[in-house]
C-alpha cells in the first residue's frame, strides 16, 4: 500500500509514516498542507491518502478540498481523514463520495493493529467511520427532521392523512374514535407550527411536510 501522509503536525506525520513502515507499506510523501498535499499527490499516485481536515493557511477545510481535488483527478485513490474534530457537513460530504473513504478522531486512535486495518480496508475500497461520527450523524439527522416533535401516534395519523384518507377513514384504519384521531391532528398542526390562515390548508401543509421528510 503506498501511502500520502497530509497533516500541519510534523510529529504526528512522522509517527505515522513510522508506524506505516513497520506494518510493511509505503509512504510515498508528506504534506504540511493542501497545496503541498495535491502536488505530491500527482507526482506520487498513492494507494491511500491520510488527511486532515484543518490545515494551513486557514486552518479551515483546505484538507477535505485538497482530497477532493485529489479524487477528481484519480478517482481510484481512497481518502481517510484523521481529525481531532467531529465535523459533521465535511464528513458528509465525504462518505458520499464513493467507495474507498474513511474518517477517524485521532483521539481514539487507541490501537495500532486496528487502525493499520482500518487504513487497509479504505485502500481497498471499504468505509470506515468512528462510532463518535455515526452518533453525531444520527442526532443531527434528528435534529433535522421536522416531524422530529411528533408522537409515533402522531406520525400514523400523518402518514394516513397523506394518503388522502378522511379523519373518519383513518379513525376506521387505527381502530380509534373520529373524536381521538381530531385530537392527533390538532396536535399535529400545533406541533407542526401551521397557523391557521384564509389563504392556506393546513392539513396539506402537514402532508407536504411528511412527503418532505421522507
Amino acid at each position: 500500500m503506498r501511502v500520502l501522509l497530509a497533516d500541519d503536525d510534523v510529529l504526528l506525520r512522522e509517527g505515522l509514516a513510522s508506524l506505516l513502515q513497520r506494518a510493511g507499506h509505503e509512504v510515498v510523501g508528506q504534506a504540511g498542507d493542501g497545496r503541498q498535499l495535491v502536488e505530491l499527490a500527482q507526482a506520487t499516485a498513492p494507494d491511500l491518502v491520510v488527511v486532515d481536515i484543518r490545515m494551513p493557511p486557514t486552518h479551515t477545510s483546505e484538507g477535505l478540498e485538497a482530497a477532493r481535488d485529489i479524487r477528481s483527478m484519480r478517482p481510484g485513490t481512497a481518502v481517510l481523514v484523521l481529525s481531532a474534530h467531529v465535523e459533521v457537513e465535511h464528513a458528509m460530504e465525504l462518505l458520499v463520495s464513493g467507495r474507498g473513504v474513511g474518517y477517524l478522531l485521532k483521539s481514539r486512535v487507541s490501537d495500532v493493529a486496528e487502525f493499520v486495518d482500518s487504513l487497509e480496508r479504505v485502500a481497498n475500497g471499504g468505509s470506515v467511520v468512528d462510532p463518535a461520527l455515526v452518533q453525531e450523524l444520527v442526532s443531527a439527522r434528528r435534529r433535522d427532521d421536522p416531524l422530529a416533535v411528533l408522537s409515533e401516534r402522531e406520525r400514523e395519523v400523518l402518514a394516513l392523512m397523506a394518503e388522502g384518507r378522511s379523519n373518519a377513514g383513518i379513525a376506521r384504519r387505527l381502530w380509534v374514535t373520529e373524536g381521538t384521531v381530531e385530537k392527533h391532528v390538532r396536535s399535529i398542526l400545533a406541533k407542526l407550527d401551521l397557523a391557521e390562515t384564509d389563504e392556506d390548508h393546513r392539513r396539506v401543509l402537514a402532508v407536504l411536510k411528511f412527503l418532505e421528510a421522507r
